[in-house]
């Protein structure tokens, strides 16, 4: 089981990317949970993700969140800006999987 959470400024831009990674999760019968937030309330999750994915404008911010979620073995890393623009959830939960998987 691998949780992923998506963030961005309200949520509202990941929610939509989230529902779309969970319906290419569900064709593929992965074990994964996806949900969306706002920024502001990703620290409230911190023991219960294993990857945030920041939407793309917020990618400067990675190095902040790392850093917030350094004690709780979370991957942080921002979503693709393309794959973000075209509402590509397949290819966004892959490259989540392979980012989790990563060494």
């Amino acid at each position: 089981m691998i949780r992923i959470l998506l963030a961005c400024g309200i949520g509202a831009s990941t929610g939509f990317m989230a529902a779309n990674m969970r319906k290419a999760a569900k064709a593929k019968n992965l074990d994964v949970t996806i949900h969306a937030v706002s920024k502001s309330q990703v620290s409230e999750y911190a023991d219960k993700i294993d990857v945030l994915l920041l939407g793309p404008h917020f990618s400067a911010e990675v190095p902040e969140y790392q850093e917030m979620l350094k004690g709780h073995n979370v991957k942080v890393t921002s979503i693709d800006p393309d794959d973000y623009g075209a509402l590509d959830g397949e290819s966004i939960l892959e490259s989540a999987i392979d980012f989790y998987n990563e060494e």
